[in-house]
Parts: structure tokens; sequence; C-alpha cells
């Protein structure tokens, strides 16, 4: 059951990545997260009193409330870089980078947890596989200014915090209904969001935002929510270094969409590198 609701992250983060894309186009990427967790927020605590999981509060441990603000926080950042990446940069090539996260997360899963070792030899070649697809997926050119690759700082920046966020999950989430988990952390994050927005004083761009954004980025926000609802109910059954990789498949999605509906190319050299991205998320999956 817990690598269907993987599957189902994979589909509904690569559909988010989509919409957020069309979403932010013309208005502030900080901005637009703030009003995007904000919709994951409300759909997280609806889930939560619908299913009357919110009765196990009471039951959730210091350690279980610790790590879940600390993931919380580290989602945050994530999502702050990863949608200023994508306000910057192909959405093809942030998807790539972004999902390279797999790799430090299998690697801390197969240090820190002792279940996460079994055949730990076979998900360090499909890591290589897929650290190979990453690289040969950014495809950056010689020549190319600072200015230009910049979205690819934001996009790393983003898969480090991404790779923290799903051990921090695993540890926090033990013992706690999903649904719950994902309430409390989106909390943080819309804390978070809100609290940059107000910082730097970007509260001027909402009233930039049309009727054609908020949909997009309110139908993003219902696609994350869902696509985190699955994911930690699938982190919090089974394995990270299983669960992670699969989730990532998102890529897929996410590059078919970008081809058909911001026109985005693909070099021979690009198309390679999904090759290996994704056979070695499949083959991890289904060998480990």
């Amino acid at each position: 059951m817990w690598v269907i609701a993987a599957v189902l992250s994979a589909v509904f983060a690569g559909i988010t990545a989509i919409l957020s894309k069309c979403g932010i186009k013309n208005i502030n990427s900080n901005v637009a997260t703030a009003v995007r967790t904000f919709i994951v927020l409300m759909f997280a605590w609806i889930i939560v009193f619908a299913t009357g999981a919110y009765t196990t509060l009471v039951d959730i441990s210091v350690k279980s409330w610790v790590f879940l603000i600390l993931s919380g926080i580290a989602t945050g950042a994530s999502w702050i870089f990863y949608f200023k990446a994508l306000s910057v940069g192909e959405v093809s090539k942030v998807a790539a980078v972004d999902k390279s996260s797999v790799v430090l997360s299998v690697l801390f899963a197969i240090i820190i947890f002792p279940d996460e070792r079994t055949l730990w030899w076979v998900k360090l070649i499909c890591l290589a596989a897929i650290a190979v697809g990453t690289f040969l997926m950014i495809d950056i050119k010689r020549g190319e200014t600072k200015s230009k690759i910049v979205w690819l700082i934001f996009a790393l920046l983003s898969a480090v915090f991404a790779a923290a966020t799903s051990i921090l999950a695993k540890i926090g989430i033990e013992n706690v209904e999903s649904t719950i988990a994902t309430a409390i952390r989106t909390c943080v994050v819309f804390v978070m969001a809100w609290l940059i927005v107000f910082c730097r004083r970007e509260v001027k761009f909402l009233k930039e935002l049309k009727g054609k954004e908020i949909i997009f980025l309110i139908l993003s926000g219902l696609t994350t929510g869902a696509s985190w609802l699955c994911y930690y109910y699938a982190i919090q059954q089974g394995q990270v270094s299983v669960v992670v990789p699969i989730d990532k498949l998102s890529v897929l999605i996410t590059v078919f969409f970008s081809l058909i509906v911001f026109k985005e190319y693909l070099s021979v050299k690009a198309w390679i590198g999904l090759a290996f991205l994704t056979a070695g998320t499949v083959l991890m999956a289904v060998f480990t």
C-alpha cells in the first residue's frame, strides 16, 4: 500500500511543478509560495478534522514535535529556493536538480536507519545512475553567464533542504498519524513563508495576483497537499530509500508537461540523462 502512496505522491508532485510555474509566471515567487502554503494548510487540517485524527494530538511526544518542526523548517527553506529557481529557470532543468535530493536522502537513510541498509550496494549503484542522469539533464552550455545559471544555485539549495526534510520527517513521524504530521509541518512552513514575505516587505505584490494566477496557485496548493499526505504516509509505512526515489519520478511528469505546455527543448544529452535518472530510480524501487 505504501508503494502505491509513493507513486501517487510522485504524480501529484509532478503536476504541482507545472501548475506552480503557471502561477508564478508574473508574480513574486515568495508571495506565490506563501499563498500556496495557505492553501496546503487549509487542505491538511480539513483532512485532519474530517478523519478525526485531531484526537491524537495530545499523544505526540516532545521528540516527535521537535523533529516535525525541524522538518517543516527544512521544507519551507526547500520550497522558497525551489520556487525561486522555477521563477528564473526552465521547469525541466529545475525539477531534475531538485530531484537530485534523492541521492542525499538515501545516503543519509542508509547511514542513520539500520533497516535501510538492506542491499545497500544495489542502492549505491542506482544512486550513481541517478547522479549521472541529473548531471546530464542540467545541460549547462559553455559560455553561459552567471546570471543565466543562477537558477542552478537555488535548485541545489532546494535539493539539500529537501533531503534533510525526508530524514527529519522519518524520525518525527514515528508513532504519529501521518495526516497530523503533515498538518503540523505545514503550520511551520506557513509561518516561515509569510515571515519572509513580511520581512522583505513583499506584501505589496499580493495586489498583483490576478484571476488566472490565483486559480493556478490554488490548484498547485491542492496537489501539493495531496502529494504530501501520500508521501508522509509512505515514509511512515515504508523505507525512505525506496519511497524517496519513487516520489522523485515526478520529474517524468514535469518534463512531459514542460515540453508540451512551455515548449521547452531537451537536448539529446538531457534525454540520456532523463533515461539514467529514471532507470536508477526504477531499479532501486524494484530490487530493494
